[in-house]
């Protein structure tokens, strides 16, 4: 349910709107400086994969898989309504490591916790999910965003998804207390 939500709500779909950010920001030249927006989720996914594979700084638990996931909701909406153009470089940065690590850490524990005779076709749900869904981001980032503008569209979703994995997080602690 994490990575569904995630992929309907955001995706990946603010990539594509980056031009559109830069302009905005004041930097929306083809050079380095809108370049450096696109450079910055990636570099912070990179440093994801660094220290997590190197460190094994995080061990997976769905608890910090959701937190993972609202730190990448709060470094999305920060990065929306910001009208400075290095922090909004900083938020990237931190948004493309804590997705990596969220997305990363969801996929080891659909992995783990598949019974091995099911294990396939659970984790092609997952990619469904995960892949599959980010269609529907499109919708709500892309056309939301031509209404109202990127800006408020980004933020917006990016609130709307912190709630729904609150929601989440509180419905997977209820259900491991009365599990448990």
């Amino acid at each position: 349910l994490l990575i569904a939500c995630v992929s309907v709500f955001i995706g990946n779909s603010y990539q594509a709107q980056m031009p559109g950010f830069a302009r905005d920001l004041g930097h929306g030249d083809p050079g380095w400086t809108y370049s450096a927006l696109l450079a910055a989720d990636a570099a912070g996914a990179l440093l994801a994969a660094l220290a997590l594979e190197s460190r094994g700084l995080l061990r997976p638990h769905p608890t910090t898989a959701f937190i993972l996931a609202m730190l990448w909701c709060a470094s999305l909406a920060g990065f929306a309504i910001t009208g400075i153009y290095t922090l909004a470089l900083v938020l990237l940065l931190v948004a493309g490591f804590v997705e990596l690590a969220f997305t990363s850490m969801a996929q080891t524990l659909v992995q783990l916790n598949s019974p091995p005779p099911l294990r396939g076709r659970i984790i092609g749900i997952y990619t469904l999910a995960s892949m599959g869904m980010r269609l529907f981001s499109g919708l709500t980032i892309g056309v939301v965003g031509g209404l109202i503008g990127i800006h408020t569209s980004l933020a917006t979703f990016a609130a709307v998804l912190l709630l729904v994995v609150i929601a989440l997080l509180v419905g997977h602690r209820r259900t491991g207390a009365a599990a448990g």
